[in-house]
């Protein structure tokens, strides 16, 4: 018996250190948040890369609208675009349907978005994070782009069509959009998993 005691520890630990694991960021997906994008639900507080706590993902899948959206550096007299992707559609090992366009506004003005406002114009409603059942964390990323000065940014007939496999870099080429001045993501999975 005195024997069994310390295996069935070392089981208990390695239960232990590979349920912290699984819900651990990866280096890779810690390192995509820069910038200081703040996105707020009414429970959860978004201000760096995380995953999204058991107790919430409901909440955050089915329950909560669009998050008040922060960035405290944003120029007053300038204009963003702000969007919510999902690279993992329908999962991470086979993205074929990446990126989900989750919500896209444009036009937003730099001093509303100081204030949490997103004051512009929506050219894809928010839609909440719903990863189907079974595939796994999927990561949810928003990335603010300060939009040109007199850009009209749009969407195409075919892109409003549909959501899912939205060619991204052509978007953000298209209307000269750079790199994201701010990144933010969150990792979920389907709250019945």
């Amino acid at each position: 018996m005195a024997i069994l005691a310390p295996i069935f520890g070392l089981i208990l630990l390695g239960l232990f250190h590979t349920e912290a694991k699984q819900h651990t960021l990866s280096s890779q997906d810690a390192s995509f948040c820069h910038g200081g994008l703040e996105v707020i639900y009414p429970e959860l507080d978004i201000y760096q890369c995380l995953i999204i706590p058991k107790s919430l993902r409901e909440k955050v899948s089915q329950v909560w609208k669009a998050p008040q959206v922060y960035f405290s550096t944003a120029q007053k007299k300038k204009t963003y675009v702000l969007v919510m992707v999902d690279p993992d559609a329908p999962n991470r090992s086979k993205p074929t349907s990446a990126y989900w366009r989750h919500w896209l506004v444009v036009d937003i003005q730099g001093s509303a978005l100081k204030e949490g406002q997103i004051a512009g114009t929506t050219l894809t409603d928010y839609k909440p994070p719903t990863p189907p059942s079974n595939s796994g964390f999927h990561r949810y990323q928003f990335m603010l782009f300060e939009q040109p000065p007199d850009a009209s940014v749009s969407l195409t007939e075919q892109e409003e069509a549909s959501r899912g496999k939205w060619d991204f870099q052509a978007f953000i080429t298209s209307f000269d959009l750079g790199e994201p001045v701010a990144t933010l993501q969150f990792l979920t999975q389907n709250y019945k998993d």
